[in-house]
């Protein structure tokens, strides 16, 4: 299975959180930096030949996505990112695919 491992205590703010996922999934140089690119980036993982992303994942092998240090992520960065996640697998479902990301964290408080 892909696996993306993501430190999250290197996020402090929008902008480090939208540099650390495009460091770590090879976003297209277009990519919009907001949660709307980020959606669309992650809803390509099972299609290499769009661009989106350098990490591919397949109906039958999804990417799952690792966050470390998941204590330190600002809570407002923590809820979108969970909600997108959603979302992504939601319209992908939605049009009768299956999902694509799998989120593996642990919040202790």
């Amino acid at each position: 299975m892909p696996l993306v491992r993501i430190d999250v205590g290197q996020i402090r703010d929008w902008d480090t959180f939208h540099d650390v996922f495009e460091a770590a999934f090879g976003f297209p140089g277009f990519y919009g930096r907001n949660m709307h690119a980020w959606i669309d980036c992650m809803g390509y993982l099972d299609e290499p030949a769009a661009g989106m992303t350098k990490v591919h994942g397949s109906t039958s092998d999804p990417v799952v996505l690792r966050l470390d240090n998941i204590d330190s992520m600002p809570s407002e960065i923590y809820q979108a990112l969970v909600e997108c996640v959603a979302f992504v697998n939601w319209r992908r479902t939605e049009s009768g695919g299956p999902a694509i990301l799998v989120l593996a964290f642990y919040k202790s408080a």
